[in-house]
């Protein structure tokens, strides 16, 4: 049997949409990269709390040192649908910021960094989960189906808190967790939500994708499809990030560990009186 992992994602149009986005002319008065910059330092604040010095740091994606300016022996790596050929137990910290939703072998690239962390190592990232752009998803399948009597996926699906927390385990990791933000951004017109996905990268790179634009007469009725369904009183349109936090360390001997099956000296019972 092919073990190897189904390719959902166009890995290299994704590279270029985002290196894309990076080289569109802003516009004042705001920042398109608003998302990354919030949960990067949320990431941030996260690190503070580590109560150990991190000498060596991998950054996957790139977009932590961007935004926090982090040079400490950090070291970065895209993602790819190759092994990143990691040195084994070289990294006291990995971190990524938004930027896993797009991996296609998620398991082998959380077992990689599981390797190339040092014992008691920290792997910390965040990614896009599955309600993000909920809003976005439906009303362009709506306008299209609507319109042409099909619908092609324009938004691309996102993972899952609970699988998640079971890919870290599945990876080896020690105490693992995963955790969730919601973000809720308003937009005064949903084209100008769709204009900073593409200023992020964040644009349709599935491999089974349409390879034909989306027709003027469906977009118009996708903003209207949002509107009616989502628009706020105030007449701005809401759309939802939600954001997935994964924590895991390579284990080590000094960790805590769960305590045998039988070894307690109260029952559950008791101890809720």
């Amino acid at each position: 049997m092919n073990d190897a992992p189904a390719l959902i994602f166009d890995t290299q149009l994704m590279l270029k949409n985002r290196a894309r986005g990076n080289n569109l002319p802003r516009q004042s008065g705001g920042n398109p990269d608003f998302l990354r910059v919030e949960i990067a330092d949320r990431l941030q604040d996260r690190i503070q709390d580590v109560n150990r010095p991190l000498e060596t740091i991998l950054d996957v994606g790139g977009d932590m040192l961007r935004f926090t300016g982090r040079r400490d022996s950090a070291d970065t790596v895209q993602i790819s649908d190759t092994p990143l050929n990691l040195h084994s137990g070289h990294y006291s910290l990995i971190i990524s910021n938004l930027v896993m939703h797009w991996v296609n072998d998620l398991p082998g690239l959380l077992i990689q960094l599981n390797q190339a962390l040092k014992p008691d190592g920290l792997l910390l990232a965040s990614m896009f989960g599955g309600e993000t752009l909920k809003e976005l998803r439906h009303a362009l399948l709506s306008a299209e189906a609507e319109i042409t009597g099909g619908a092609n996926a324009r938004v691309i699906p996102f993972a899952d808190v609970k699988a998640m927390g079971s890919l870290l385990q599945r990876a080896g990791y020690a105490l693992p967790v995963t955790d969730t933000d919601t973000l809720t951004v308003t937009y005064d017109h949903p084209l100008k939500l769709m204009q900073d996905l593409r200023f992020m990268g964040e644009t349709n790179a599935l491999l089974d994708r349409s390879k034909n634009f989306l027709r003027r007469d469906v977009i118009q009725r996708a903003c209207e499809i949002y509107q009616q369904d989502y628009g706020l009183d105030n007449g701005r349109i809401p759309a939802t990030f939600q954001i997935l936090y994964l924590t895991g360390w390579h284990p080590h001997e000094s960790q805590q560990k769960p305590m045998k099956p039988g070894s307690a000296t109260m029952r559950l019972a008791d101890a809720l009186k």
